[in-house]
Parts: C-alpha cells; structure tokens; sequence
C-alpha cells in the first residue's frame, strides 16, 4: 500500500524540515581496513577474504595506516579537528551480512569532529549559501553484500533463497555526519543533494576514492524530521522524531527522498498520526520509500571498547603535514575552471547541479573544447540521464569517449544528428565511436558524385521551390536540402547539399 502524501505547497505552509545526512565513503585503498585482502571491485564472490575479515577465532586485526592518513585528511579538508587519541569499537548488532556479527568502528571518539562545509544552491534570487555543519567523521569497515534469489524486488521479503558475498566486508569506509541541518525551508531537498554532490567532489580532489555511487563506493543516508512552524518571537519548535532512508546512491535520489519523506511526514503529522523513528529503503522506479525497521537509540547497538586494536594518536607534526598536502577546495577549483574555460557563472553552476565538472573536466583533458564538453553533458547526455533516473557518470559512457565522438564530429566525418546515433551504439556496448560508425555505416556522404542523384531528385520532386530559388530567393534551399537529408537518412553533408543544389539551379537558369 502506498503511503499518504501532503502536496510540497501543504507541507511547507505548517512544517519546518530538519535533516541529518550521513555519508559512507569506500577509501581507494589496495587493501582492506583491518588485513591485507584486496579491494579490487567485482572479483568473483569470496575470492578476496581471510581469516581476519571473516572474523574467524584467532585472527588479529592491524590498522590499515592508509586509511587512517586518508580519515585525516578527510577531516581536515571538512574543517574539523583532529582527535589527539582515538580509538575503535565493536558495534554489536546482528545483521546477515556481518561475518564477525559486529563492525569494527569508532563510538564516542572519532578521529575528527566539529567541521563543516559550505554549498550553493541556485534559486530565483540568485545562488543561497547554505553552512552544513559537521559533527564527525570517523572510520570503520564495510560489511558484505547480501543477494536476495528469487521474488519481484531484489529484496529478502519475496526471495527464494539468499546469498552472501564476503569481498566488500572489511573494506576501510569514512562516515561522515552532519549536525541536524534547519533553516532550509523549501530547498532542503536541494541542499541535501548539493551537500552530497560537493562532498563526492572533494573526496574525489582528495584522491582517497573514486566514490562512485553506481558502485556503492559513496551511499547516503538521509534523515529527515518535520517541526511545527512557530511564531515570530516564540521559542522554535522541539525536533521532531527522525526517519533514516538507508543507502541512496545517486544526487537525485538523494533530493526525491528527503521531498518525499517531508511530504509523507506532513501528511501522518496532519491526519493526527504519529512518526516511527525507523529505517526506510528508497525506490528508485517511483520516489517512494517504504519502512524497512524499528529504529532506536544508539545505545541499543551496546557498543564495546575494540582490545586487539591500539588507540590511533596522530603526530601533531604529521597532522600539519598532511595539512600542507590538501589540494584546492571545490570551491576555488571551480572558480580557476569556470575563468580557464571561459564558461559564465550560469553555465558553471549547472555543470555544478548535474555532478558534471569533473567529467568535463575528464573530457577536456581527452581533448575536445570545454563548450564541446559542456555541450555534450548538459545536453545529449543531460537529457538521457533524466530519462533513466541516472547520474551522469553512471550512464555508461566515459569522458573520453565523448571526446572521440566530438572529434569525428570535427572531422565531418559525422554531424550532431548522426552523432546521436553513435552514442546509441556506444550505451549498447558496441564499442567506441569509431567503431559504432564503421559498424552502422554512419559516415557523413560528401562526395560530390554519391549526393548528384538525391539532389536531382529534390529539384524534380518540388518544381516550385526551384523555381523560387531561380528567381532570387535563397532561403527556399533549406526545404530541398532537408529533402536530400531525409533521403540519406541525415548521413549527406549539409553544406556540400546547398552548394549542390544553388550550383545546378544556377545552371539551369
């Protein structure tokens, strides 16, 4: 049954929104957290496990040293403050795919906390600056991958039989979490997609993991509560009580679930309801989410002091130097991009608000021009992308593919019309756009002699326009040489079509 919803309009007229957003990021690391295994991504499953990360008697973690220099930098870049001492947790809780059944994490004394972020979110009036506060960042490791056989969802409920892979389990991860956000009314669905996408963008300057959301490298778990609006003068409002929606993965899931869970807040709120403090899953097919668990306090998990692991007590001097290593913040990244391309503050911030920067960016470096790159991903690309519910560096076409396509395009081997059906190949996976023209034979027809008949042809079918171009008026071209395009399924070369067809009809008179 689908849940009762409150037109956005409703909810924000007697609501005031509160989010809470809590990031898990993968580290780019070659080994795991707490062993030496690999991290590579889609091994065949439990190939890349040990003793350690299976959690079998025995076995003695060691901290990954890596992991721990990237949580640092992590922190620093969120301008947070670094622990002087640290330590991890068992975090005991019985979930399936828990080989260990508890997660080796940090509890009351996270490696970095009290930071924060700023983000821009465009409105009608300009673009708002939003602070998002951060309350800590810690790290732990990832659990397993559950496989639901069976049923119409993917989901336990239904299934047949399930599956575990143990691969991912052990994987070092950041969680990054934010202080309750309020204050953003109407556009917190915007916020927390903008807050999502710059932080990917920083994590990925960082060069401490690729954060893929297709590849669950970077999930988002969105809280989100509603308040009663209080009077001008009166004291705010108590927080109302919080739904968690569970592992979102990609910016514009994140938007569609924090508006629908306002949406469905208000509405249990205004029928006199009241709110479970649950988990929730997101639906990508519809926007929807439905209830997943009973949630409590943390204290429910009973968290126990980790005693194979040493405390983490960073060098200040080692916390200063990797300080000095912090690249450009997304920020002033963009500013250097945006005056290096040429591109004006509008088009930077929708390059900004489709996650695309970094894959022009990854285009130009392949060598096409930032227009041809912007005017492939905020176009072509843009559009599928919002058909498929997709982010754009999930759509399965790569930047420098884009910059092959332009390149043919250049060439006049192809134009834009053909181009678009070379990137119908590319998506289907036959190969790169040199391959997709060889194969479907779409290079542009040029020659002189190959585009004689199917001009004759347009000069006889509409005697009337030729006769008008006979007697001076040039503009009428464009209907026979959309003739000729039609006839060579938009494969002849336009301009040569023109000059073809004024030198024939030049002739004749």
């Amino acid at each position: 049954m689908t849940d009762a919803v409150l037109a956005y309009d409703e909810v924000l007229e007697s609501y005031d929104p509160v989010l809470g957003l809590e990031v898990h990021v993968e580290l780019g690391t070659a080994s795991k957290m707490f062993c030496g295994c690999s991290t590579e991504f889609g091994a065949e499953p439990n190939t890349q496990v040990c003793p350690v990360c299976l959690g079998l008697p025995g076995s003695l973690p060691v901290v990954n040293a890596v992991a721990v220099e990237s949580a640092i930098r992590i922190g620093l870049a969120l301008n947070c403050s670094i622990a002087p001492w640290s330590r991890f947790a068992r975090k005991n809780y019985f979930y399936p795919d828990m080989p260990k059944d508890f997660q080796t994490s940090q509890y009351d004394e996270p490696i970095a906390f009290d930071g924060w972020l700023d983000v821009e979110v465009p409105t009608d009036d300009g673009v708002r600056t939003f602070r998002v506060e951060i309350e800590r960042a810690h790290m732990e490791e990832d659990t397993g991958k559950s496989l639901h056989v069976g049923g119409a969802t993917g989901r336990i409920h239904g299934a047949d039989f399930s599956l575990v892979d143990y691969n991912r389990a052990g994987i070092p991860l950041i969680e990054i979490v934010t202080k309750p956000l309020a204050g953003a009314g109407e556009l917190a669905p915007e916020v927390a997609r903008a807050y999502v996408t710059e932080l990917r963008e920083l994590l990925v300057g960082l060069g401490i993991s690729e954060a893929r959301m297709d590849r669950g490298q970077l999930r988002c778990d969105a809280n989100v509560s509603l308040r009663p609006r209080w009077a001008e003068g009166e004291e705010p409002t108590p927080l109302g009580t919080r739904t968690e929606t569970k592992n979102v993965n990609s910016f514009r899931s994140v938007e569609r679930a924090v508006r629908f869970e306002m949406c469905r807040h208000a509405a249990v709120l205004s029928g006199g309801g009241t709110i479970l403090q649950e988990t929730r899953h997101f639906h990508e097919n519809d926007g929807t989410t439905t209830s997943g668990r009973i949630k409590s306090d943390a204290e429910d998990y009973r968290y126990f002091p980790e005693p194979d692991l040493v405390p983490i007590a960073p060098d200040p001097e080692w916390i200063e130097k990797l300080r000095g290593t912090l690249p450009e913040s997304p920020a002033e990244r963009r500013r250097r991009l945006s005056e290096a391309w040429g591109f004006s503050d509008k088009d930077l911030q929708a390059a900004v608000n489709a996650g695309a920067v970094d894959l022009i960016t990854a285009t130009v470096a392949a060598g096409t021009t930032p227009d041809a790159a912007r005017k492939w991903w905020l176009g072509e690309l843009a559009r599928r992308a919002n058909e498929t519910g997709a982010d754009l560096d999930a759509l399965g076409v790569s930047p420098v593919q884009v910059a092959q396509l332009q390149a043919l395009v250049d060439a006049g081997r192809i134009n834009d019309k053909l181009a678009r059906q070379v990137l119908d190949g590319v998506l289907l996976g036959e190969g790169s756009p040199e391959d997709v023209v060889v194969a479907r034979g779409l290079e542009v027809v040029s020659d002189t002699g190959a585009l004689g008949a199917a001009v004759d042809a347009a000069i006889a079918a509409r005697p009337d326009v030729a006769e008008k171009i006979r007697g001076g008026k040039v503009a009428a071209v464009g209907a026979l040489v959309g003739a000729v395009m039609k006839a060579t399924r938009g494969q002849a070369d336009a301009a040569t079509v023109k000059d073809l067809i004024l030198a024939r009809l030049t002739a004749d008179s």
